[in-house]
């Protein structure tokens, strides 16, 4: 099984258990400020820093996952991982930090995607790390994000009114 289905998986499966033992009410806002709080936290958050990890101190292992050559850029794209994970963290406590992480990742993750699409054509390079859901999550979870996240403020005014 790919490290990468436990990021989603387990957000899905936290806010799941959560929503329904929390005694807080049930409302559609509810389950999407759950589902936010557990995708930042432990998808964008644990699941960055645990990949930047990887990156900075086990390069030939992602290298050799993603098809490409180790170049000390690998370490930088780590260190770029790191800092959202860290924003997806923070983003468990300060909702304000739920769209400038959301912003951030959405950035990486479609400038991620434009590369491997770059490579799959110049190279045909199909390693697992390269193409296939790697490259599909790169695109379609930041698009999950933006869609929870404005969901949230439009049943969030809806609930104020």
């Amino acid at each position: 099984m790919e490290m990468f289905y436990i990021f989603i998986g387990v957000p899905i499966i936290g806010a799941l258990l959560h929503f329904f033992i929390s005694k807080k009410a049930r409302t559609k806002n509810r389950f999407i400020e759950v589902l936010l709080v557990w995708f930042l936290g432990f998808g964008i958050g644990i699941g960055s820093i645990f990949s930047g990890l990887a990156q900075v101190f086990s390069p030939e292992m992602i290298v050799q996952s993603v098809g490409w050559s180790n170049t000390p850029f690998l370490r930088e794209v780590g260190f770029a991982n790191i800092s959202y994970g860290i924003l997806g963290l923070l983003s468990i406590k300060y909702r304000s930090f739920w769209a400038p992480t959301i912003i951030a990742y959405t950035v990486f993750m479609w400038g991620a995607a434009i590369g491997h699409i770059y490579n799959v054509q110049q190279t045909g390079n199909l390693a697992a790390g390269n193409a296939g859901a790697v490259l599909y999550l790169d695109i379609l979870m930041p698009i999950l994000f933006i869609i929870l996240l404005v969901a949230y403020h439009k049943t969030k005014t809806v609930l104020e009114t």
